[in-house]
């Protein structure tokens, strides 16, 4: 572990998480939560992301406004997010109002109030970002290739909920969730900037030290990839494509090396997507492939968004580039694709929100930092050969196909699984 990192863990169990910077001017912290959209029931879908946005509203100690003004008086800012897994909340602020920082977070994790009155005003805000996200094809196709990998199952489930589940989830189901996962031994506070570990530890004991330990945890039980194919007719000037089969979690060994296959394959202009599918052919303006990894699983996906006729051409050319995405793998697009998976890790340690979200992140799913160069170190190792295993073990699964927009030139599942075999 570096020498400027540092762990203390609380006796409720709060895992607190520091690398010391002295060169910048500021402190980013922030409270990283382990619950999210996959540890929904399925009546409470959107729950994590409501709670989210409840917090803001209202605290015993702060008003909505009273939150957004103490921040902005020093010139810092805050913001939350939900994700499948997880659910954060940090500040960025100078060096001097870390105290401020840690204050607030703790505020918003532990004293919201999810006053009757501000849940109607902010339930109305949600569902206008429900449609929001109807309205923008690329958000919605991402959610129904997320369905069609894991039908029936909470990791298969839009984090935002739906329409119907928002407009009508009682405040005692919110505050239910609130109280079986806001705990303090499911929380990791992590700060990264120009600071001491021991003042962040001081913070913590004075504003986390009552808190309650652990959670319930996840209730929905190990996720299950199915796969299959998901269409949606919409008058669209686009088709929105995704592609993909199941992938690897966290904790597979395989995991760095399909890291680097995907960016290989299609993570950047440089890729073997990009190069084929649009500068070669024509056929989109974006492509390209992904990683999401879970707990317990995870997803390969391909993106494409393209024309009505054009789709004709791309689906056979991508499932072509699958096909000899194992075969010829030359030393200089792995060395790049490894370069500009390193770059990423590198550049990221520049900026100390990136540092603290890392750090929480590796936290709760590994128990520990992992440090830079066993990062770096096993990117590095990854090969021709590694790549070859990734391949076969991904592309024998069961394909998932989500479509959406003029789709009746898609070909049919039936073709498209065909033609990757």
């Amino acid at each position: 572990m570096s020498e400027t990192l540092r762990i203390t863990t609380l006796d409720n169990g709060l895992r607190i998480i520091s690398d010391e910077m002295p060169t910048v001017e500021t402190a980013s912290a922030g409270v990283w939560i382990d619950a999210g959209a996959r540890f929904e029931a399925q009546k409470v879908n959107g729950v994590s992301h409501m709670l989210e946005h409840m917090t803001f509203k209202g605290t015993r100690k702060r008003s909505a406004l009273a939150i957004a003004e103490e921040i902005e008086d020093v010139g810092g800012h805050i913001n939350a997010y939900t994700s499948r897994e997880n659910t954060a909340y940090y500040a960025k602020v100078l060096k001097d109002d870390l105290g401020l920082a840690v204050d607030m977070v703790a505020d918003l994790v532990q004293n919201a109030t999810l006053d009757e009155d501000e849940l109607e005003r902010e339930r109305g805000v949600i569902l206008q970002e429900i449609n929001q996200a109807q309205d923008t094809p690329d958000d919605v196709v991402f959610d129904l290739f997320q369905e069609a990998c894991f039908p029936d199952q909470a990791l298969g489930r839009p984090v935002l909920g739906t329409l119907d589940g928002v407009g009508q989830m009682p405040r005692a189901d919110i505050l239910g969730y609130m109280n079986d996962h806001y705990r303090t031994g499911d929380m990791v506070l992590s700060a990264a900037g120009n600071f001491k570990h021991d003042q962040l530890v001081d913070l913590a004991n004075q504003h986390f030290a009552h808190g309650p330990a652990k959670s319930i945890g996840d209730t929905q039980g190990p996720a299950q990839y199915v796969g299959g194919d998901i269409r949606e007719s919409r008058d669209t000037e686009q088709v929105q494509l995704l592609m993909g089969f199941e992938g690897f979690s966290y904790h597979d060994d395989d995991f760095y090396a399909a890291s680097v296959m995907s960016m290989l394959f299609g993570g950047g202009m440089s890729s073997r997507l990009f190069q084929e599918v649009r500068e070669k052919r024509g056929l989109v303006y974006s492509v390209y492939s992904f990683v999401s990894a879970y707990a317990d699983t995870g997803v390969f996906g391909i993106y494409a968004g393209t024309g009505e006729n054009d789709v004709k051409e791309l689906i056979p050319v991508i499932c072509d580039e699958i096909g000899k995405l194992d075969q010829n793998v030359n030393a200089e697009e792995l060395n790049r694709a490894k370069a500009q998976l390193k770059a990423s890790i590198l550049m990221s340690l520049e900026s100390t929100s990136s540092r603290a979200e890392q750090m929480a992140r590796q936290l709760m799913i590994f128990g520990r930092p992992i440090p830079t160069d066993e990062a770096v170190a096993r990117i590095e190792n990854v090969d021709a050969e590694a790549i070859k295993r990734v391949c076969a073990r991904i592309f024998q699964g069961t394909p998932t196909v989500a479509a959406l927009g003029p789709i009746s030139h898609v070909e049919d599942f039936d073709k498209i699984e065909a033609r990757l075999n």
